[in-house]
């Protein structure tokens, strides 16, 4: 299967070590995180990154939107007095042509980093729907369309905080994503220390690919090959979460399409042309968990955190849906015609 990853595809994965490389030069001990939302990216996704406050979300954040030349890039500090029309922009009357002319917000970028995003009030949350899942405006009856390439990044402070209002289920369903930083290492935390000695890191960084490798990578990821068997896995797996009794709502059918094409764009990232059963089982939860509803039963007698609990029933998922053993000699034929 290694020559599945072809001359066509080896160009743009070197791109993505090339970006990855770039952001970790601010964004300390990540590598991990760092190349999941490259992988998000790749294939046109949105992430949610959720942690405590001073974890460097906001800094990988506008760290992978300065990597990109030519992208342009927004950014909205989400506060609870945010409307709106301070995110998709207005017609706003000139008196001149005594007609009423739109003015774009900030939504109106390749790249929009959305800061503590559930501190803005669930009204102006909904402002980003639209956007982030048809590319596209309706202000005052008319519909504008986003540019191309349209990539949300958006962090968030856990639920414990202070100031803080949920996400609405439909909002968190438009995320590709959503994974969390957590805090350095002591070694890590030093490095960052030096390293802010003389100004931030984010001062120095320079753009690294421009909007052309960008869509060569977008195009790369669709070149990717899965087995018809994990392909099936996948969508078996998204339905279970469906089946169970602690989970009131399951992942929706926008949760399985979402399982295929991260898993085809982390292998990618990795610098494969094919998938394997390991990207899709160690995706499944941050593709899959901030889509389900638990049940509120669950919740009072789990006697544990919200996050464990979600963490046994993405394994229990895993658990009651076999992994296949696909044919990869005939994937590979299959790849070949």
């Amino acid at each position: 299967m290694e020559r599945a990853l072809n001359e066509t595809s080896e160009r743009p994965a070197v791109t993505a070590a090339r970006v990855a490389a770039n952001v970790a030069t601010v964004v300390e001990g990540k590598d991990g995180q760092i190349r999941l939302i490259l992988a998000a990216l790749a294939c046109k996704g949105h992430v949610l990154l959720e942690d405590v406050p001073g974890t460097a979300k906001t800094v990988l954040a506008r760290a992978l939107a300065g990597s990109i030349e030519g992208a342009t890039v927004s950014r909205i500090q989400c506060t609870p007095d945010l409307q709106p029309t301070d995110i998709t922009g207005l017609s706003v009357w000139n008196p001149n042509t005594r007609e009423f002319e739109f003015q774009p917000g900030p939504i109106f970028a390749n790249v929009l980093v959305v800061d503590e995003v559930n501190r803005a009030l669930p009204k102006a949350q909904s402002a980003l729907l639209e956007g982030m899942a048809e590319h596209q405006v309706t202000v005052d009856g008319v519909t504008h369309p986003l540019p191309d390439p349209f990539f949300v990044i958006a962090t968030e402070n856990t639920i414990e905080q202070e100031g803080t209002f949920p996400l609405p289920e439909a909002q968190l369903d438009r995320f590709l994503i959503r994974t969390s930083l957590g805090y350095p290492s002591l070694d890590e935390e030093l490095s960052i220390i030096d390293a802010q000695l003389h100004g931030h890191p984010l001062e120095r960084l320079r753009p690294i690919i421009g909007i052309d490798e960008l869509a060569a990578m977008f195009a790369a990821v669709e070149e990717v090959y899965i087995d018809p068997l994990l392909k099936r896995w996948a969508v078996e797996l998204v339905r279970s979460t469906r089946t169970l009794e602690t989970v009131e709502v399951g992942a929706s059918v926008r949760g399985s399409l979402a399982l295929e094409r991260m898993a085809r764009a982390w292998a990618y990232v990795e610098g494969r042309g094919f998938v394997v059963p390991e990207d899709i089982e160690g995706l499944f939860g941050s593709v899959v968990g901030h889509r389900l509803i638990l049940s509120a039963d669950a919740l009072m007698s789990a006697g544990r955190s919200d996050s464990d609990l979600l963490e046994g029933i993405l394994a229990a998922c895993l658990e009651r849906v076999p992994r296949p053993e696909p044919d990869w000699e005939a994937g590979a034929a299959a790849e070949r015609l």
